[in-house]
């Protein structure tokens, strides 16, 4: 049978995506061909509960899929997430034709529940109120043979006014380092050269087991592991951005010089409102230590426009943060309320007029000083990891895409060697735009790494025709066969 998981919201979602789909191929089911959108045996919707149309976006896609499924025989729906942790019952009530409700805690017990739901011929609801066993435990069909997420943590121990995560996520609950590092490890044997650590609140890793330089050295013990090439984590917060952080990151040199540091936004008045527990100056200080340390440190952030309460003068405090900060990138936000929070019964909600507006101002000043930031790029020569599916214009364009070392997207001129997702080469800039740099001469050098061998190796595979092989037979007795990969027999 085949599946299709359609995945929103945050990167925590992404790898959570890629956990439910190694459950699903381990249960014997089939990746649907790309496109499917919606002909598939089994349909997941992993949702997100951060935005406030997330609702209606999951209702909407799971009525298209309603007179699908009544044409098939058989076909089953599941819902998980943050949104299903969130709205249990309802969703089965407002969508009856749903078979399969499941949350954040227990993505391990969907095969589970969909034959159950199968055999049953009912709908199955099943929200776990704690974390049943980390993520990072289940099988997994990852999504890039060359670079992978690696989960440290699980759950969030903040109270911001604006946020519904922890209140689905749950505390935080941290991975002992050991098995971290054993993960990295396996992936790297596998062909893997990047990796992205993994958390709600990533650098506040060590709360949960009583050490608060844990991260720093967890970024350290990365750094001595022989094939990792890039080291990259997120998201941290800046509450617990310590200097034993900036100097891991500064000294360790498999670690990249990029940092995604959000600010929400530049008021005081406002990050009180929001339980944010940094003020201005803060942010501007840590800000000032990395580009200290790590000149050529490219920092991205979040910003929310239109927080209940804010004044113009609230406003021009973001507007000075931006100006200060120089961000390489910001991923901007109109506030939306998310019933369940402080936030959402909050005096001062700001007119839909006025937030478009502050929106749009922001957005063209962040504009502005990312192209200026990028164009000190032009005339670097700069490594960059070949990328898959990056590049939207590469096939007219005749480029190849890839990141570089602060995570900037670089398109270059294909090169007359053959180079493979996974691979490194090196080029010069020859021109920048806002969102990304051009290296429009030679490539100077390429590298074939083991992470394009790897890329190569699961491809080759994929085309490889599937089907019963046929052989002849033997003589004696058969060949043992290969042992679970539980080590049980599945009933427990």
């Amino acid at each position: 049978m085949t599946y299709e998981i359609r995945t929103y919201g945050c990167q925590m979602n992404v790898h959570d995506s890629e956990r439910l789909a190694g459950l699903l191929e381990d249960a014997g089911y089939v990746r649907a061909p790309e496109g499917a959108d919606g002909d598939a045996d089994v349909v997941v919707f992993n949702t997100c509960a951060v935005r406030e149309n997330a609702d209606n976006r999951l209702y909407g896609n799971l009525g298209h899929l309603a007179p699908k499924k009544a044409k098939r025989p058989g076909m089953q729906i599941a819902v998980g997430g943050c949104l299903a942790q969130k709205d249990r019952d309802t969703i089965v009530k407002k969508a009856p034709w749903v078979d399969v409700v499941f949350g954040t805690h227990n993505i391990g017990k969907l095969p589970v529940l969909l034959e159950r739901a199968r055999i049953q011929e009912e709908a199955q609801v099943e929200i776990a109120e704690s974390l049943e066993a980390f993520p990072s435990t289940l099988p997994t069909r990852r999504e890039s043979a060359y670079a992978a997420w690696v989960s440290i943590s699980v759950g969030c121990n903040n109270t911001c006014t604006f946020c519904i995560v922890p209140a689905l996520r749950g505390k935080e609950k941290d991975r002992r380092p050991g098995d971290i590092l054993a993960e990295v490890e396996a992936l790297v044997a596998e062909g893997v050269s990047e990796i992205t650590l993994l958390g709600q609140n990533v650098n506040a890793y060590g709360s949960d087991i009583g050490d608060r330089e844990a991260f720093s050295k967890l970024l350290r013990a990365c750094g001595a592991i022989d094939g990792l090439e890039r080291v990259r984590f997120t998201s941290p917060h800046p509450r617990d951005f310590t200097d034993d952080v900036i100097a891991a990151m500064a000294e360790t040199p498999n670690v990249m010089p990029q940092l995604h540091m959000p600010l929400q936004s530049g008021s005081d008045t406002v990050l009180k409102a929001m339980r944010r527990s940094y003020r201005q100056e803060r942010y501007l200080g840590i800000i000032e230590k990395v580009r200290a340390a790590i000149p050529h440190a490219a920092i991205t952030t979040d910003i929310i426009v239109g927080f209940p309460g804010e004044t113009e003068e609230d406003f021009e405090q973001t507007l000075h943060v931006v100006r200060e900060a120089r961000f390489a990138q910001a991923f901007t936000f109109q506030y939306s309320k998310r019933p369940g929070t402080p936030a959402a019964e909050m005096d001062g909600q700001i007119p839909k007029k006025t937030v478009q507006e502050r929106y749009e101002r922001l957005v063209a000043l962040q504009e502005e000083i990312s192209w200026d930031e990028n164009k000190k790029q032009v005339g670097r020569t700069l490594e960059l990891m070949v990328a898959e599916g990056e590049g939207r214009k590469d096939g007219a364009t005749h480029r190849l895409s890839g990141r570089a070392p602060d995570n900037r997207l670089v398109h270059f001129t294909k090169p007359e060697q053959e180079v493979r997702p996974g691979d490194v080469v090196t080029v010069e800039v020859t021109y920048a735009a806002p969102h990304h740099l051009l290296a429009e001469g030679p490539v100077l050098d390429v590298r074939r790494t083991r992470a394009g061998d790897a890329w190569e190796k699961r491809n080759t595979e994929a085309a490889k025709p599937k089907g019963v092989l046929l052989g002849l037979p033997k003589i004696g007795a058969p060949a043992p066969q290969p042992v679970a990969a539980g080590g049980g027999c599945g009933c427990d």
